[in-house]
């Protein structure tokens, strides 16, 4: 009897470590219900300078001086910055590969040539590499309330 008792509560525990979901929180509280794929976001956007959304995408690259912005893979090859609001907030620096959901805004932007400098200093790149960059940058970017960063 010991033993089914035993049983029953490794299976318990099993089964409750396989039915959780490993998510860590970033910024505000959001969750993953109703995400667009980031790959949809500028199809939606349409011709709007601004739009509310919540999405879903594979990160591409961290700021590696404290995870205060990510890059997310959007289609053909191309990212999109998402930057946190205010920096009320920072991810892990450790998160390339992994899916994220992220709620805020999005805009279309220029990104000056001295601003993806800074962006390219931050990510660890060359002098050379950043010396490179001679154009600004117009893009979809993203302002986030909250992050959730599947495990």
């Amino acid at each position: 009897m010991k033993n089914v008792w035993m049983l029953v509560l490794t299976l318990g525990i099993a089964f409750g470590a396989v039915a959780q979901d490993n998510y860590s929180f970033h910024g505000k509280k959001i969750t993953t219900d109703n995400a667009i794929a980031a790959s949809e976001l500028s199809a939606k956007m349409g011709k709007k300078k601004e739009m509310n959304a919540k999405v879903e995408g594979t990160v591409e690259s961290v700021c590696q001086m404290k995870g205060c912005w990510m890059k997310v893979k959007t289609d053909d090859g191309k990212t999109m910055r998402v930057t946190f609001r205010d920096y009320g907030f920072f991810v892990p620096k450790d998160i390339v590969g992994r899916n994220v959901v992220f709620e805020g805004t999005a805009k279309t932007a220029t990104t000056s040539v001295a601003e993806l400098r800074h962006y390219a200093e931050d990510a660890g790149k060359s002098k050379e590499e950043i010396a490179k960059i001679t154009e600004p940058e117009k893009a979809v970017t993203f302002v986030a309330d909250g992050v959730i960063v599947k495990d």
